[in-house]
């Protein structure tokens, strides 16, 4: 495994627990801010080994490299820029994979696109053409510096970067306050992840007054609550002709059967309870013996609570294929397909439509 030695700032002297023969191994643990990860290198040399997983650079830490990528003058692509970096920072598939909470874009994309834009508000890169970005003269002056370190607060001593980020302030807050250990997290995401991080905030927020509601609610309205997400996922058709009661248990629970599909090529068996301690293995037990007696091998169970490890174990070993929907789950299906909320507010984010600006 290759090292890049640019990367490392600081080296401490420690004992790396035992190799062969239980005999202690002294050497050095390198701990690099930027790869935030720790190599360990042996007294004889050349050799590193991981210790912990790499974790993605946050945006501040990829702009130096970004810069000291471009520091021989030509064109780069920002697709050339992430491989080029994502093999410096030594990430792996999965690493290179992660998504943002949308799904959308892969989060090391997204934090490399954001330090080439803020590097560019401070004049240090510069638009080519399009999809393309250089350094500019000022960008060589400031490598020319050899700063250790490249981040918000560096960018903070050009004038071009002052105006974008009062303006960006002036634009986003509308006079929200935040604070000082606020500002320090935010900072170290992108636009994109900390809109997402509210809005997660806000999506968790609104699960647990579901789930509250939820659990008040009368057994009744329970089934009609089970049915209605049921029919959202796509199940059954309409509502009308989506579920048929079966039998009922006498605690609220139901047992029913639901289409598969608007055709009905395929029948579910579905029970739902509304609990408020966890439902055990004893249970979704019963519920699999039912599908037998039906010959069924598909079933929905569903609570307002929870399962425990036991219910969820026996569900994976057995030929019958049970889904166990919990109540946190059963809530974001609910806010997912849009049963018992409401719209508050829609807000559009726009990006520029570089295709208009082709000539």
């Amino acid at each position: 495994m290759t090292y890049a030695p640019h990367l490392c700032h600081g080296t401490f002297q420690a004992k790396r627990g035992t190799l062969l023969n239980d005999a202690p191994v002294w050497g050095e643990i390198c701990l690099s801010p930027q790869v935030n990860r720790l190599c360990w290198s042996l007294d004889a040399g050349s050799m590193f080994q991981e210790l912990v997983t790499v974790a993605i650079p946050d945006y501040q830490s990829i702009m130096l490299p970004l810069m000291q990528m471009a520091s021989d003058g030509r064109e780069y692509s920002l697709r050339e820029a992430i491989e080029t970096l994502s093999q410096q920072f030594q990430l792996r598939d999965q690493e290179r994979q992660e998504m943002l909470p949308s799904g959308r874009q892969a989060t090391f994309d997204n934090r490399v696109g954001w330090a080439r834009t803020y590097l560019k508000k401070a004049d240090l890169l510069t638009t080519t053409r399009r999809g393309y970005f250089q350094i500019t003269p000022k960008g060589q002056a400031v490598l020319a510096g050899k700063p250790k370190d490249i981040d918000v607060k560096f960018l903070e001593q050009f004038p071009e970067f002052i105006a974008f980020k009062n303006l960006k302030r002036e634009q986003v807050n509308h006079g929200i306050t935040t604070s000082i250990s606020q500002e320090s997290t935010v900072q170290d995401k992108t636009p994109e992840e900390n809109l997402e991080s509210i809005v997660q905030g806000l999506t968790q927020d609104l699960a647990s007054e579901l789930l509250e509601n939820i659990k008040t609610c009368s057994p009744s309205f329970f089934e009609t609550l089970v049915v209605d997400v049921l029919v959202k996922m796509g199940y059954g058709g309409t509502r009308k002709d989506a579920s048929k009661i079966v039998g009922r248990s006498g605690d609220g629970g139901i047992d029913g059967t639901i289409n598969e599909d608007r055709l009905g090529l395929d029948i579910i068996y579905v029970q739902a309870k509304r609990w408020e301690n966890p439902v055990g293995r004893p249970e979704v037990q019963k519920f699999a013996g039912a599908l037998q007696g039906f010959r069924a091998k598909k079933g929905i169970f569903i609570t307002a609570s929870t399962f425990t490890a036991e219910a969820r174990d026996f569900v994976s070993r057995i030929d019958s294929k049970i889904i166990l929907i919990d109540g946190q789950t059963l809530a974001q299906y609910m806010i997912e397909f849009g049963v018992g909320v409401s719209t508050k507010e829609i807000y559009e984010i726009k990006k520029i439509d570089l295709d208009y600006f082709t000539e």
